[in-house]
């Protein structure tokens, strides 16, 4: 994949395992010592936060130019790979047998994260651009990936999680369900105020939500990593030409 190198910022592939540990580090000082998450295979001692599928991925490492610093992760798995790895990572989460069935080409989306330091930048806009480079070379057709709200209280993600399920449903022929069913209609509709709830929702789903991203069947409680999980998927094929240029980073 070319490199990516836009402003201070640039964006590549891991090479080594250096790269790859790199991208744990970053995602345990956000996963693990900011939010709170963990899991069998975290690494306190190193301070790396790392799983069984990582060897599988391929990991998106963003660069800040100035000074080297590693600003932000991204790690995606094509079909392919997820044959390697004996599936995909959002399995144990959600049936995706609608996906796997499609016969269209799968690219699975995990753990993004981006340093404090560059958030609410145009670090995300460069990921992007390169998740997008990736996608085209790859000739990617449905993106998906487990997104999460920080706690596992799901009263108190009522209004977020009910306009996720009754605004932004995917379609029948995408709508993978969780395994371990947490109904997302807390509230109903007529009962729901948008503005309030869309303010709760994570900037990560609303910048899919805007792309044309949709929402699967029910949340799944990860207790591991106290998080509340919403499966995104967004098909390329339902993206308009205004939605295209803002996943390209692209003027709107």
């Amino acid at each position: 994949m070319p490199r990516g190198v836009a402003a201070e910022f640039q964006v590549r592939l891991a090479q080594t395992d250096a790269d790859v540990q790199a991208a744990q580090r970053l995602r345990y000082e956000v996963f693990v010592q900011e939010l709170g998450g963990g899991g069998a295979m975290v690494d306190h001692a190193a301070r790396l936060e790392r799983d069984r599928f990582d060897p599988f991925f391929d990991h998106l490492l963003l660069t800040d130019l100035r000074n080297g610093k590693l600003a932000g992760v991204y790690r995606v798995m094509r079909g392919d790979m997820a044959e390697r790895a004996g599936g995909f990572y959002s399995e144990a989460e959600y049936d995706l047998s609608p996906l796997k069935q499609s016969g269209r080409k799968l690219l699975e989306l995990g753990r993004s994260c981006l340093d404090p330091a560059y958030r609410g930048g145009a670090a995300m806009h460069h990921l992007w651009g390169a998740l997008a480079r990736y996608v085209a070379e790859h000739e990617i057709e449905v993106l998906f990936g487990v997104a999460s709200f920080h706690g596992t209280d799901t009263a108190a993600l009522a209004e977020p999680l009910s306009l996720l399920h009754h605004r932004h449903l995917a379609p029948s022929e995408l709508r993978v369900c969780a395994r371990e069913f947490a109904p997302m209609d807390l509230i109903s509709e007529a009962d729901l105020d948008r503005r309030k709830a869309m303010l709760a929702v994570p900037s990560l789903i609303k910048a899919y939500l805007r792309l044309g991203g949709c929402v699967g069947q029910g949340a799944y409680i990860d207790r591991a990593f106290n998080t509340t999980d919403v499966c995104l998927i967004l098909d390329t094929n339902q993206m308009n030409a205004r939605q295209s240029r803002i996943y390209n980073g692209g003027a709107v």
